[in-house]
């Protein structure tokens, strides 16, 4: 029986009338495999960063530290909070610094099944992925949490001491961090929504003043109750929104240009 027409005999490595290069077993074989190299990688990186798991907690609380009245400190209320806090700190590093290990293993999984157009679009949108979610954690450590503790440490009765819980600072951060850095994935899942048809630029645009408000709702439910780091993160993803919009006109323009000389040659 001829297999013409069956997608399988299009893809990569398959010829006509031979079966798909692996069986399921074997692509979860696979998997497994790929997995523990993931997970081998991100406890090693522990394990060399677990040392330095102190250093690396004042590192992420510097912050809020140097924003503490004199004489003041962050304290632990929980017996185990001085070990814990650490140690849940350093594995939350140890992941997103295999990040891009973890992301290689993904692609290696998947590429072998996809086109060669296909390949030539994925792999710079996952490295542009990676690149964005670590901007979105550099801002938020960089430029939020100066402005946020600054606010948070000077608004306060006079009164009062500001001596925060390792435990819950490290919660507090850690949100903002996964926030800003799923935040700063917009534009490519702008761009990817135009890519794919699912939308277009035209409509889009007209979705602004939905968009605008969508993200300060989206800031609300994802940082404090203040306004500054509702409005910290708000005004990046729409900006980031707009950035997307921005390549999705370019690629789209660059597809009418492909299209129309195609139509000369055909002609």
């Amino acid at each position: 029986m001829s297999s013409t027409g069956d997608p399988l005999d299009s893809r990569p490595g398959n010829t006509p009338n031979e079966p798909p290069q692996a069986p399921l077993i074997e692509h979860l074989i696979e998997l497994r495999s790929r997995l523990l190299r993931s997970v081998v990688v991100i406890v090693v990186v522990f394990l060399a960063l677990y040392a330095f798991s102190n250093d690396i907690y004042t590192f992420v609380a510097k912050p809020l530290m140097a924003l503490l009245p004199e004489g003041s400190q962050m304290i632990a209320t929980e017996v185990a909070s001085p070990f814990l806090a650490p140690f849940k700190l350093t594995l939350v590093v140890a992941v997103f610094i295999a990040i891009p290990f973890v992301l290689h293993q993904a692609w290696a999984f998947v590429a072998p099944g996809l086109y060669e157009n296909e390949k030539m679009l994925a792999f710079p949108l996952l490295v542009s992925s990676v690149v964005l979610f670590y901007g979105g954690a550099a801002f938020a450590y960089y430029v939020v949490f100066p402005l946020l503790f600054a606010f948070f440490t000077q608004t306060g009765p006079e009164n009062v001491a500001v001596m925060t819980d390792i435990n819950q600072y490290l919660n507090f951060v850690l949100k903002l961090f996964f926030a800003f850095g799923v935040a700063f994935e917009i534009p490519i899942a702008t761009f990817l929504l135009i890519l794919s048809g699912a939308t277009t630029v035209e409509s889009l645009s007209k979705k602004r003043p939905y968009i605008f408000l969508g993200c300060f709702i989206i800031g609300m439910l994802l940082t404090p109750p203040d306004v500054i780091s509702q409005s910290l993160l708000a005004v990046p993803m729409y900006l980031l929104y707009e950035i997307g919009l921005l390549f999705g006109r370019l690629v789209r323009k660059r597809r009418d240009e492909q299209a129309r000389e195609a139509e000369k040659e055909s002609a």
